[in-house]
């Protein structure tokens, strides 16, 4: 399994992006909906979001806890299978964004699995902001119909499919978590992506081949506006957010 800080590190798919590969991990305890809140409440305290998650929103993160859980111990959704895990390197790994930089909206989760980081964005920004979670495997797509049904997210979409450059779906922002090359991100998003609008790149430290390849290929198109390197709090987690600027539309 690839390290933590690995650059192409990701808690929930395989190396190209597709079903997990390996052995299927199953949760060995699930808590109660009460003991869960409670925990999440004190991990959010521990790792530096004190104040940042409210209670209707930390109980939205623990139903949908419950059910990547449930759901887990059928399906192989993530190699993370405790509550402290899920609760760190998911749930505080996505919202972070959001807390770091402004996004724009309409968001794009581009191959989002099973919610990240779109379910943890959408139950942050709430129901104003339009998120839409596109994911190409159905049983995935079954499960993050499930998840938003359940806890009432409104202004989330869920489209079935991979983000390829046929895509035309407008949107300002596009957010992926996911392994694929920063160059074939960008190339994917050409046609769906408007002009002015940001790609937000969830990676681990070690990006910097991918940021060279893809402004060597893409640098007619897009600049990068900004490379921010953090750590999930009170952890040693090390992560590079990498936002690139759509500055010209590529014709055909």
């Amino acid at each position: 399994m690839a390290h933590k800080n690995d650059s192409n590190w990701s808690p929930y798919k395989g190396k190209k992006g597709g079903p997990l590969k390996g052995a299927h991990k199953k949760p060995t305890k699930i808590f109660s909906l009460s003991e869960a809140d409670q925990r999440l409440e004190d991990i959010f305290i521990n790792h530096g979001f004190e104040g940042k998650v409210s209670h209707e929103q930390r109980e939205l993160f623990t139903k949908f806890y419950l059910l990547l859980m449930e759901n887990q111990k059928k399906e192989n959704l993530t190699r993370l299978v405790s509550l402290r895990d899920v609760a760190i390197k998911h749930f505080i790994d996505c919202i972070m964004v959001n807390r770091l930089i402004p996004l724009k909206f309409p968001l794009l989760d581009m191959g989002t699995g099973p919610g990240f980081p779109g379910i943890p964005l959408k139950i942050m920004v709430g129901p104003e902001k339009k998120i839409i979670l596109a994911e190409g495997v159905q049983k995935r797509v079954n499960f993050l119909k499930k998840v938003r049904d359940e806890l009432r997210l409104e202004g989330l979409d869920i489209i079935g499919r991979n983000v390829t450059a046929d895509f035309v779906y407008p949107v300002e922002g596009v957010i992926t978590r996911a392994v694929e090359d920063a160059r074939n991100t960008l190339g994917n998003v050409m046609n769906c992506l408007q002009t002015g609008g940001r790609v937000y790149l969830m990676k681990g430290p070690n990006v910097d081949p991918e940021i060279d390849v893809a402004l060597k290929t893409w640098g007619d198109y897009y600049k990068l506006e900004k490379d921010k390197s953090y750590e999930l709090p009170n952890t040693q987690n090390a992560r590079r957010l990498l936002i690139f600027q759509k500055i010209k539309h590529k014709e055909d």
